[in-house]
Parts: structure tokens; C-alpha cells; sequence
């Protein structure tokens, strides 16, 4: 895993800036793994993708994962805390070429491209069978549609790759009902790398403020040297 220095993560940050957030997904995996060159991340399994993002989530900031959602019964708000350990050693090791033999039917796994292709479509259904097209590279030659296969070739696709789709079932501690909660690893990842640059870029702005120090010249600084500093312009 890539190490990022403070100077580093502000030019990430700044480069995921204006990005749709499939392609800084990709941006981010891409500058965790610079031995892989940045095309293939888009044409590798999602699940490849979010595990390479929730392991570097917890190499730059922790294991360690706070996630709040409302219950869809009650409405009662929840916090679950989650370890990314545990949920990457819910999926085996990953096959890229992963495919899945359906009634006659061969289907890949996702990725990120299929999702790119997806972005506008916004009745579930046809999103469904459009992406199982795009995965279909095999096709029985007795009649059959890709309807008829839908709800099983999901279920197997979901096997073939449990990490595509990072879903838990919670039970509401107010009503007991299970509810679902939905990780977008890049979102989470991007969170807090943005939080992390804004904090940079606060320190950076104050030291500039008080003694006219560049950027660099602030990054010089340890952060044991720079926290006191700060300590002193605040008081």
C-alpha cells in the first residue's frame, strides 16, 4: 500500500475535486497501487475495487468505521460501527475472472465501466438487465431472455463477488426489524481524505497568516513542531 505524505494527499484531494464519484473510486485505487496502471482499474471486478479502497481507508485512517442510517420501519436513527477487517475477511480471494454459467448462459462480473454506463438509468428493473447484458458473454441457443435468468444470475453474480455490493441487514434496536446499510467504499474513503485536506489546508492558512510561511515550509514542519506552533497563534 502506497504511503501518502501531506503534500501528497492535498494533490489527491484536489484531483478527485471535480470528479464523478465511479471515476474518483478509480483515482483513489489508482494512487494506492501505483504498480497497476490506472486503465485497469476500470475494467477490474467492483469487488477488487472496494476491497483495494477499504484497505487503504484503513491503512491512511483506521479500521475503524462509524456508519448512521435511519431504520426503514421506524425511523429511529443508528450507528454501527464496523471494522474493515471483518469485512474483508468475509470474501475470499478474489478471482478477475470470475464468470458465472447460467441455463446456457456465461456471465463476468461487473465493473467499474458497467456502472459508468449505468449512471442516468434510473428504473431499477431495466438498470438490472442492462447490466446483465453488459456481463453476458456467453448465450444458451435455445430461446431464452435474460428476464427469465434475472433474480438468479444476481444472486450468483453477488456470490462470484460479495464485495461488489457492501450491504449489511441490521436489526433497529427500537422496533427489532431488519434494516439494510449501504458502504459506498469510495464514498467513505473520499470523505475522509476530504476531511483530512481541509484540516491541512487549515493549518497551512493560519501559519501563512501568523509568520508568511509557504505551504512547504509548513509541511517541513513535524507535527509535534507545527501543533505548537499553532498552540501559540491561537493563543
Amino acid at each position: 500500500m502506497r504511503a501518502l505524505d501531506e503534500a501528497e494527499l492535498l494533490s489527491l484531494w484536489e484531483s478527485g475535486q471535480t470528479r464523478h464519484p465511479i471515476d474518483r473510486a478509480l483515482l483513489l485505487c489508482a494512487w494506492a497501487r501505483p504498480d497497476v496502471a490506472p486503465e485497469r482499474f476500470a475494467q477490474l471486478p467492483l469487488g477488487v475495487v472496494n476491497a483495494g479502497l477499504l484497505r487503504m481507508r484503513a491503512a491512511l485512517f483506521g479500521a475503524h468505521v462509524e456508519v448512521q442510517l435511519d431504520c426503514e420501519h421506524c425511523g429511529e436513527h443508528l450507528e454501527l460501527a464496523l471494522d474493515i477487517g471483518e469485512l474483508l475477511a468475509g470474501a475470499s480471494a478474489q478471482d478477475e475472472r470470475a464468470d458465472v454459467a447460467l441455463q446456457g448462459f456465461r456471465f463476468r462480473v461487473p465493473h467499474s465501466r458497467d456502472l459508468a454506463a449505468l449512471a442516468h438509468e434510473t428504473d431499477a428493473q431495466a438498470a438490472a438487465l442492462r447490466l446483465l447484458e453488459r456481463c453476458c458473454v456467453a448465450r444458451p441457443d435455445a430461446p431464452a431472455t435474460l428476464a427469465d435468468v434475472l433474480s438468479e444470475a444476481e444472486e450468483q453474480l453477488e456470490a462470484a463477488d460479495p464485495l461488489a455490493d457492501l450491504r449489511l441487514s441490521v436489526a433497529c434496536e427500537a422496533c427489532g426489524q431488519p434494516t439494510q446499510a449501504s458502504l459506498d467504499a469510495g464514498d467513505l474513503l473520499w470523505g475522509d481524505v476530504q476531511q483530512h485536506a481541509r484540516g491541512l489546508l487549515g493549518q497551512v492558512h493560519s501559519l501563512a497568516q501568523a509568520y508568511g510561511w509557504t505551504e512547504g515550509e509548513v509541511f517541513a514542519l513535524s507535527p509535534v513542531r507545527r501543533a505548537a506552533y499553532l498552540d501559540l497563534v491561537r493563543d
